[in-house]
């Protein structure tokens, strides 16, 4: 991938000043030291870099003649994958010997057996242990298959047995739980069995397949044990661990914020993405802790803060609202308020358009799309069947109503996103309607299921076939022809059969690429879910990054921009919106209709999760309150409106 192309959110336009000299200032609110770093893989190779440097400092410090192994604590969970990468990277470099290294692992589900595909055991050899030099003596794992009557002993053996850990790995829910200490959790608990939380169990249950498959207890560490480590470090990305980033390194120590206990350590650091750091102060609100750079964009981020904190429209912002909520420094840049507030009031309104694919004809020096030419070729990026209409929905309308060649494109299947019993039903129809009588058949492959494994290809197809004729349906509901414009790429990263996804390859990016010289869009619309808690959608967007960036010298890719969406789990600030589609009430029906079609997404959710809204509602809620925040600020009142960024 292009390293000049990365998914963004509009917020790295001005902000802190961010000299050495200010470093005290800018962190006056973090009570744990956090560094954040441009991306998940600079964090992860800081973290390397440590991890190396004390196993070396030990290993020159150690008794030749009674050598005690550097003691390393492992957490397990998507966050620390791309470290033990690097980590069996810098091994196969000679880089790091692990022969003199033990390690300690967090928790464990209950029961589970070492060999199921879902256990901690499996994950840590899998992606860490099988592939280093250490020695099966050193490693140590809670077992989740000693017997219930067994179980208390053995916790309190596991904890005699660890030894102090010398550096200890933590990842962090986004509640603010550690290991499986679920809120609650008094600061002195040891390695026990615990009881999972409704909610935990309904988090872990997309790599179970179901809820019902989903242990209800597990092994965990406890708080005390955590913290008896020498030195930790609390890695975090991606915007859906904002929130509890916030939380653990501002907030109150609290027993509902489990992690919030790491405030005591004295050799911790929190090691972050700008995704996972956007909820700091220094980040969200910079100007609260020192100087900033004031750039037209940053400006109108502070001055739609200002409306929250005081509750005014741009327009009747005061000079001492200015000054009593830290923007002083904004009006030493030699502008007064009142010019600020016409100047960002016009920035703002200048965003909204109803012509997504440019007005024909019309004088375009403040729209945010050029009038020519027209009509536009469009490309609509979707990473699953049904996130174009669930997350830009209204403005596919109005670019397909208004006359614009519309292309879309999924990017994946969906297929592991639908239901056994959603199979059965298609199945059954298609034989009440004459056209063969396969349930038999799809019943004996639903059968042939083993837990934690990959399902039968043949049933992948089945549920692929069923998302397919959704979509296809959607789109046909507003007019757009399905049979030559609608794309399905089912790239192969996400065909494995089960939750865990492939790597990004040059297979999937190769099928992007091939879709842009045949259709050379004027716009390119994709994902910009950061908060996408499956992981796919920041997949399928790098994938369009990184073919954009092979394409980027082509002709037709000068006349091309880059549009961001946002899906169901958050949506852009008000900062840094480029464009804002408002929708009429029949907009909104016709959009609530095309997501309708997408029937094995309605009603029941393929993977549980807090938020138990249908899709339909999340997206109608988000774009209603998207309204009503622009009519807060001042401008014209919608029914709801779409919001995206433009990245070039």
């Amino acid at each position: 991938m292009n390293d000049s192309f990365t998914i963004t959110d509009g917020s790295s336009e001005g902000g802190s000043l961010s000299r050495q000299d200010f470093q005290d200032i800018l962190c006056r609110y973090e009570k744990i030291p956090t560094h954040i770093f441009t991306d998940k893989t600079s964090g992860v190779r800081y973290v390397a870099d440590r991890i190396v440097e004390a196993i070396s400092a030990h290993r020159g410090m150690e008794d030749p003649f009674d050598p005690e192994p550097f003691v390393l604590g492992l957490t397990t969970g998507q966050t620390p994958v791309g470290l033990y990468r690097e980590l069996v990277r810098r091994y196969k470099a000679g880089e790091v010997s692990f022969s003199q290294v033990a390690v300690c692992s967090l928790d464990e589900f209950y029961p589970i057996g070492p060999d199921e595909l879902q256990s901690r055991n499996y994950f840590i050899r899998r992606e860490f242990l099988d592939h280093i030099d250490i020695s099966p003596d050193n490693i140590h794992i809670p077992d989740g298959t000693v017997p219930e009557e067994r179980i208390s002993d053995y916790c309190s053996a596991y904890e005699r047995a660890v030894p102090k850990i010398d550096l200890m790995i933590l990842g962090i829910n986004r509640n603010g739980q550690v290991g499986f200490n679920e809120p609650g959790t008094y600061i002195r608990s040891r390695t026990r069995l615990v009881q999972l939380s409704h909610e935990t169990r309904k988090v872990e249950s997309k790599a179970f397949f179901s809820f019902d498959d989903t242990p209800k207890m597990a092994v965990t560490m406890g708080l005390d044990t955590i913290l008896r480590a020498g030195r930790i470090f609390l890695l975090a990305w991606g915007e859906e661990k904002a929130d509890a980033i916030r939380m653990v390194v501002e907030g109150e120590v609290s027993a509902r914020v489990p992690a919030s206990y790491l405030q005591s350590h004295p050799r911790i650091e929190a090691v972050v993405d700008r995704a996972a750091s956007g909820r700091l102060t220094r980040r969200q609100y910079p100007w609260l802790v020192g100087p900033c750079e004031w750039t037209p964009r940053f400006i109108r981020k502070a001055v739609v803060w200002l409306c929250g904190v005081v509750g005014k429209p741009i327009l009747k912002l005061t000079h001492r609202d200015y000054i009593e909520h830290s923007l002083g420094e904004l009006l030493e840049q030699g502008r007064p308020y009142d010019r600020i507030n016409i100047d960002v009031f016009n920035d703002l309104q200048h965003t909204i358009t109803g012509w997504p694919g440019g007005k024909p004809g019309a004088d375009d020096s403040t729209r945010p799309v050029p009038s020519a030419p027209f009509p536009k070729r469009v490309l609509i990026f979707s990473p699953h069947p049904d996130d174009d209409v669930v997350s830009m929905g209204g403005t596919f309308i109005r670019l397909v109503q208004q006359g614009h060649n519309v292309h879309v494109a999924y990017q994946t299947s969906g297929n592991v996103a639908v239901h056994d019993d959603v199979v059965l039903q298609h199945i059954d129809t298609s034989g009440q309607l004459g056209f063969g009588d396969r349930f038999a058949e799809a019943g004996s492959l639903i059968a042939s299921k083993k837990k934690g494994e990959p399902e039968p290809r043949a049933l992948l197809d089945m549920k692929g076939a069923i998302r397919r004729a959704e979509a296809r349906a959607a789109v046909r509901s507003f007019g757009l022809n399905p049979d030559t414009n609608a794309h399905f790429l089912n790239m192969p990263f996400y065909e494995t059969g089960g939750i865990r996804k492939g790597s990004l390859s040059k297979k999937d990016i190769d099928l992007i690429v091939d879709l842009l010289r045949q259709v050379r869009p004027h716009q390119i619309y994709a994902a910009g879910d950061l908060a996408d808690p499956h992981g796919t959608h920041c997949i399928c967007t790098e994938a369009v990054l990184a073919a954009v960036g092979q394409l980027k010298d082509e002709p037709w890719m000068q006349d091309c921009h880059l549009w961001l969406y946002r899906g169901a789990w958050l949506e852009w600030d008000l900062g840094v919106v480029d464009m804002a589609v408002p929708l009429s009430p029949d907009e909104m029906l016709m959009k609530r209709h095309a997501i309708y079609r997408h029937l094995s997404q309605k009603d029941i959710m393929p993977f549980p999760g807090s938020d138990m809204r249908e899709f339909w509602q999340r997206a109608e809620e988000r774009t209603q309150h998207t309204a009503q925040l622009y009519d807060k600020l001042g401008m014209a009142e919608y029914q709801a409106i779409e919001v995206f960024v433009r990245m070039f």
